[in-house]
């Protein structure tokens, strides 16, 4: 399969992946990663981005072609650790614009220093053995309590359109588009709660 960056100083661009059939990692369909970063065309430059479940670096590459000051990208798998560096590497990104944490982002995300002002989360849908995952609302309860979110930052979270996600005492959803079969949620602070 074939990724390229859409827009941007690295445009057009392929990156390194795995083989369609690699359940583990899921990139953003062009028309939908293109839509995405329109929407986020006004606060992208210069910005602080995460990038959660980074599969090969796809997203924060983006975020990097379009001008966003830094990107941090997590990722458990070691395979898609290597092919983040691999891709950083081939576009001669700078080390101080992009820094690799290997983690499980289930779990903790105290490890992670900063506050950002983009995170995007696309955790995978199933496991090797086509078993729904459903990462989505450990992940969001972690960002929310962890304090990772600049004040006026957002959260962009990539589910499966039947992934069911309770609301999450500390974020406000304020808006929502459908691609197929992802549903893709724009969350900020909820500024009435402290």
């Amino acid at each position: 399969m074939s990724l390229k960056i859409i827009a941007g100083k690295y445009r057009n661009r392929t990156l390194k992946t795995l083989p369609q059939d690699n359940l583990s990692i899921r990139p953003l369909l062009g028309r939908m990663k293109k839509s995405i970063f329109d929407i986020l065309k006004s606060t992208i430059f210069d910005c602080s981005f995460l990038d959660l479940f980074a599969g090969v670096g796809s997203c924060g590459i983006e975020a990097l072609s379009l001008g966003a000051r830094e990107v941090v990208f997590v990722e458990k798998s070691p395979i898609s650790i290597n092919l983040i560096k691999q891709n950083l590497e081939m576009l001669k990104i700078e080390p101080q614009n992009a820094k690799i944490l290997q983690c499980d982002i289930i779990k903790n995300l105290k490890f992670i220093s900063g506050n950002f002002d983009i995170i995007f989360m696309g955790p995978p849908y199933k496991d090797d053995k086509k078993r729904p995952l459903a990462l989505t609302q450990p992940t969001l309860k972690n960002i929310a309590f962890s304090n990772l979110l600049n004040p006026s930052g957002i959260i962009i979270s990539q589910r499966h359109k039947t992934e069911k996600v309770d609301e999450i005492e500390r974020l406000e959803i304020f808006r929502v588009e459908n691609y197929g079969d992802t549903t893709v949620v724009f969350y900020k602070l909820n500024k009435d709660i402290q």
